[in-house]
């Protein structure tokens, strides 16, 4: 860890917290700053890939359909879930030109039955006015 540079060192050390040094002062006076990490407000972690397939691999070579088949993907458009993992970030890279990629909690996650529910009209109708309720007041 000492060969990485300061800034690299700062993105993988957990406990990391900023300095704010003041000018007025002497420039050995700082005061810590508490990373985001642990403000009172804490959003679930980010733990799945939402993956949206926006152009066809159709004129692409076999290896890449074959990526896009392993992923899930049937037709553009489509939206697969998949857990954060060092395979499916290599796969993700290989057909990074097609795909859109957001990183989701757990709880955002959809299979494909939820994902059309959202999707579906609600059934039936709603009643808003009629002629007879303004008839029946006069």
């Amino acid at each position: 860890m000492a060969s990485l540079p300061l800034c690299r060192r700062a993105l993988f050390s957990r406990n990391f917290t900023r300095t704010l040094s003041t000018t007025t002062s002497a420039p050995s006076t700082s005061t810590p700053i508490p990373s985001s990490s642990t403000s009172s407000t804490t959003s679930p972690p980010l733990t799945h890939y939402k993956i949206t397939l926006r152009r066809s691999g159709i004129s692409l070579g076999s290896k890449i359909q074959g990526t896009l088949e392993a992923l899930g993907f049937h037709k553009r458009n489509q939206t697969v879930y998949h857990e954060h993992s060092s395979d499916i970030a290599g796969k993700i890279l290989k057909i990074k030109e097609l795909v859109e990629v957001e990183n989701v909690p757990e709880s955002a996650v959809r299979n494909k039955w939820e994902q059309r529910q959202e999707r579906k009209a609600v059934r039936g109708y709603k009643v808003v006015g009629s002629k007879r309720d303004t008839f029946m007041r006069i």
